[in-house]
């Protein structure tokens, strides 16, 4: 029970960012629905209780959207049919292909945020994971089986992105220049260089293609699928990326070395003195950032997508920002995180096509959501959140401390 408050206080914040988010997405809701608003001259009551109608149909659409239809889902299984079955699940299916990669960059961020170092650079190491991952594939087929492939790529991808990652990490450490600036101008250099390649490369271009995008490489080498039915698209990716979760968290409390990163995060210099080696820790925190997001294109590629192409990350890093950001850079975190930007984006879909709400308004609701979260002190003064105070034992302490100095 020691810990249920803690924890309590810890998601409280980011529960009312969302909860805060998703009320102001129902007034916008409201407001623009102008069929509606018209009546309001002559019928408020009924115009109140349509604009109230409007916003539950419409959050309805997106749980329905992004984890499906509970009732659906008991008959499906009831009949026993594979295709209905498949059918009534496909929608939280979907949700979780949608969040697996969203855990991988999101633990990425959460790695070197941790350290001190901001990546802004997901997309690019995302990208150039893949581009290696379908390198790789193409290369290989023909020459070892198809289940040394899938490792061989996957691995590949990842020293790929821990390779892309590293730079920003390297000149940190060594000249001082800021990881913020070269990690997105790295984003600018990983998309030309995909470009270049997918162009000039025949060997990887798919053939007669009037874009630049690489061969279907479901031929050669697939990630399995967790469900084995007809429309599923989920793969084990997906329990890769909860693994590298529990590794993550693992490594950063559980380790020497996440203490290392943990501590020249709070303070290098401190770090320094204390004997630890704060470049290093620096290049390894990108390191491992990197690797993680090219592990994330390294699967997009051979499993879900199976085609590298330019559009391939889609702004995956910069969601990942938000969602680390949510989820306190813990990793348990931002596996929830990650689920509810999956569960948006998805819920969104559906949401427009049975409302036609704009998915526009989805991308407001979610840009809400990183607001509030950026701004901690706003929910607590809108919803009336008492900071908790510390311990009368640490507050003595503290000022003992300070009486010290």
């Amino acid at each position: 029970m020691k810990r249920v408050g803690p924890l309590l206080r810890r998601i409280l914040v980011p529960v009312l960012s969302v909860l805060t988010a998703l009320l102001l997405g129902g007034v916008v809701i409201i407001l623009t629905d102008f069929d509606n608003l018209q009546k309001i001259g002559t019928d408020p009551l009924g115009t109140l209780g349509g604009a109230v109608q409007g916003v539950l149909n419409a959050y309805g659409a997106m749980l329905a959207g992004a984890f499906g239809d509970p009732n659906r889902i008991i008959t499906a299984l009831q009949t026993g049919n594979a295709a209905d079955i498949a059918r009534a699940i496909r929608p939280l299916t979907e949700t979780l292909v949608s969040t697996t990669p969203l855990i991988f960059v999101g633990l990425a961020v959460s790695i070197s945020f941790r350290a001190g170092m901001f990546n802004i650079g997901g997309d690019g190491q995302l990208m150039i994971g893949a581009l290696a991952a379908t390198a790789s594939a193409i290369a290989l087929n023909g020459v070892i089986p198809a289940w040394l492939i899938l490792i061989a790529t996957i691995a590949i991808a990842t020293l790929a992105g821990a390779a892309w990652g590293f730079v920003p990490g390297f000149l940190k450490a060594r000249t001082g220049a800021h990881e913020v600036i070269t990690t997105i101008m790295l984003n600018y250099i990983a998309s030309l260089f995909v470009f270049f390649i997918l162009t000039t490369s025949p060997a990887l271009r798919a053939a007669g293609s009037t874009t630049p995008v690489s061969k279907q490489l479901s031929s050669i080498v697939d990630v399995p699928n967790l469900i084995n039915l007809p429309t599923i698209r989920l793969d084990f990716g997906f329990v890769v990326a909860l693994l590298m979760a529990v590794a993550v968290s693992w490594l950063l409390f559980r380790t020497t070395k996440g203490f290392e990163l943990r501590a020249a995060g709070f303070s290098s210099t401190a770090a320094r003195y204390a004997g630890m080696s704060a470049g290093g820790s620096m290049m390894l925190a990108m390191s491992l950032s990197g690797g993680l997001a090219g592990m994330a294109g390294g699967f997009l590629v051979i499993g879900t997508v199976g085609q590298l192409s330019l559009d391939l990350s889609g702004g995956i890093g910069f969601n990942a920002i938000a969602l680390a950001l949510l989820a306190g850079l813990r990793p348990s975190g931002v596996v929830v995180s990650a689920l509810l930007f999956g569960a948006l984006t998805q819920g969104g879909k559906r949401m427009g096509i049975d409302t036609g709400i704009p998915f526009d308004l989805l991308l407001f609701i979610m840009a809400l959501v990183i607001m509030f979260v950026a701004a901690p002190g706003l929910i607590r003064s809108i919803w009336r959140v008492r900071v908790a105070k510390p311990a009368p034992e640490i507050a003595q302490v503290s000022s003992e401390s300070a009486g010290t100095v």
